[in-house]
């Protein structure tokens, strides 16, 4: 049984191709900004990744008629719990008016949506960014007019998790783990049961800073900046999400670079944003020890920045008197598409209709 996996980001495309839990391709086509500058929304982009992904498929020798199924990432969908779903038109219509926004892996489900209509096979997405597990006591924000949201990793945290859990003979759904994605953004959640019930807003609104985004601003500095008349709401956000962070502060948003300028160069601002990132980042895992009243039986690092020596060696100090520390550098999404696509094929874990009807 083969399963062709789908991973859309803003300038690239991930492929992949799985048999049962084998890996036999992968690939990724890459998009230019003059490739996509006709495109003013991200669902316009459909056909033209579509085409890209068939031709790059066929030119691997495979059919699409060979597909048991189809499985994208999920996207900026309604807030629902942690699953597979199966693609419907509800989540099309969803995804060419997305509820919470604008974001590239919302192609997802629109390119699984036109193989199924063109070639049959059923088609899901999991774990979209939209996953929401939260506890009630985490959704209070401080006035009444704003309610916190989950939007994080959360196919390569709850991946990172289920891992863990097997590699150690556990229920993932009987452990209690702090999991951070360190990549382009930062997310920090709180595992309790098999359950995200705590997580920083990672998109755009709270947390720590990371290499691209902003994350938690000063407030009242923020909103007299936004009626300045200086900016547009595009800019703001932009400044917020894409512009902000690291690359901010650097110009640059790869920390290798920031080590680079700070070791070779002797630059003293890349040494103190350095700092800073790994500062807010142990800030933030050590905020959500009190969610387990401290008992938290290991702290999980993955994504790009779990590669990175240095910044794990100035890290982890800060946070292994909390929990055993283990890291999982990058990211397996394209795997862990694959698996529950798999799972829902076989039956073993079917997949869910979206929404699901408490959403």
């Amino acid at each position: 049984m083969h399963i062709l996996v789908i991973n859309p980001g803003a300038t690239s495309t991930k492929l992949a191709v799985f048999q049962e839990k084998q890996e036999e391709w992968r690939s990724t086509l890459l998009h230019s900004q003059e490739d996509l500058a006709p495109f003013h929304h991200v669902n316009e982009q459909t056909g033209y990744r579509l085409e890209l992904i068939l031709q790059e498929v066929e030119k691997a020798g495979y059919r699409m008629a060979d597909f048991a199924a189809v499985v994208g990432r999920g996207g900026l969908l309604r807030h629902i719990p942690s699953g597979t779903y199966k693609v419907n038109q509800r989540a099309v219509d969803d995804m060419n008016v997305p509820p919470m926004g604008e974001h590239a892996a919302n192609l997802g489900v629109l390119i699984c949506d036109e193989l199924t209509r063109r070639y049959g096979m059923p088609s899901y997405f999991v774990d979209p960014v939209s996953v929401d597990e939260l506890e009630p006591v985490a959704r209070i924000s401080g006035h009444a007019a704003f309610e916190r949201q989950s939007f994080f990793h959360a196919l390569n945290q709850k991946a990172t998790a289920r891992r863990y859990a097997a590699e150690i003979g556990r229920p993932y759904s009987e452990l209690n783990l702090i999991v951070a994605h360190m990549g382009g953004g930062i997310s920090v959640a709180a595992h309790r049961a098999g359950r995200v019930v705590d997580v920083n807003q990672t998109i755009d609104g709270e947390g720590p800073f990371s290499p691209e985004r902003s994350g938690t601003l000063p407030v009242g500095d923020l909103v007299r900046m936004c009626f300045s008349g200086q900016y547009t709401q595009r800019e703001m956000l932009a400044m917020i999400n894409g512009r902000g962070g690291v690359l901010s502060y650097m110009g640059v948003s790869d920390m290798r670079e920031v080590v680079r300028m700070r070791d070779q160069e002797g630059n003293a601002q890349a040494g103190l944003i350095f700092d800073a990132l790994v500062y807010q980042v142990a800030k933030e895992i050590g905020s959500l020890a009190p969610v387990f009243s401290g008992r938290v039986d290991a702290i999980l690092i993955t994504g790009g920045m779990a590669q990175n020596k240095v910044v794990m060696a100035s890290l982890i100090p800060r946070i292994e008197f909390i929990a055993p520390v283990h890291l999982y550098p990058g990211e397996d999404e394209l795997g862990a598409l694959a698996q529950a696509g798999m799972a829902a094929v076989s039956g073993r874990r079917p997949a869910q209709d979206y929404p699901p009807q408490e959403a």
